[in-house]
């Protein structure tokens, strides 16, 4: 899979994503205010294949502790767009320079479950670099192959009592890697436009 190929992904028609796909029972309600938040989906071309870069959140954080996530955060009144949102969380997550990082442009957004509506920013990490995991916010760096999160029989529907109600989710294990909620939704949404 090459950057092309990426690009080109970029190019199928896609709808917004939530927490909620898998849930249809839930209705939100209108005027909900949303807090904008910015991922960077980064791929880093590897000697054995293009990868996914990825962390692993520290497990005291208030929002979504130990899970798997892209580098990301809120936008900040600072921050010119989303994609200056995402390359400056993944400077202070991970160390990533952004002038290491050629912008392909955005995924569809997609509204989590703890009140945020998070634009995914697809991206290709032009060189080498050494990851340093934010102090206390961070656990680990990691990078997944991207074939395996291209592949779409990799995914699968899972659920959890979440406030009460059981809530359907997508995950996509790797390893001792578990990519679940919002992740792999983002992730799906990815490899479905890459299947087209």
């Amino acid at each position: 899979m090459t950057p092309d190929d990426l690009r080109r992904a970029l190019d199928v028609p896609a709808r917004a994503s939530s927490d909620f796909d898998l849930n249809p029972e839930v209705v939100l309600p209108a005027g909900r205010a949303l807090r904008p938040a910015a991922v960077l989906v980064a791929v880093w071309d590897r000697p054995q294949g293009p990868q996914v870069l990825l962390t692993k959140r520290a497990s005291h954080l208030q929002h979504h502790p130990g899970q798997i996530a892209f580098p990301g955060g809120k936008i900040d009144d600072g921050d010119s767009g989303p994609e200056a949102a995402a390359l400056r969380e993944a400077r202070e997550e991970v160390g990533l320079a952004s002038g290491l990082v050629q912008i392909f442009g955005r995924l569809p957004p997609h509204e989590t479950v703890t009140g945020f509506t998070v634009t995914p920013v697809l991206g290709h990490i032009r060189a080498d670099f050494s990851a340093i995991p934010e102090a206390g916010e961070v656990d680990e760096v990691f990078a997944v192959p991207l074939v395996h999160l291209a592949d779409l029989s990799r995914y699968r529907v899972e659920r959890r009592l979440w406030r009460g109600t059981w809530r359907q989710y997508y995950a996509v294990p790797y390893g001792p890697y578990y990519i679940w909620g919002a992740t792999a939704r983002i992730l799906r949404g990815l490899a479905e436009r890459l299947a087209a």
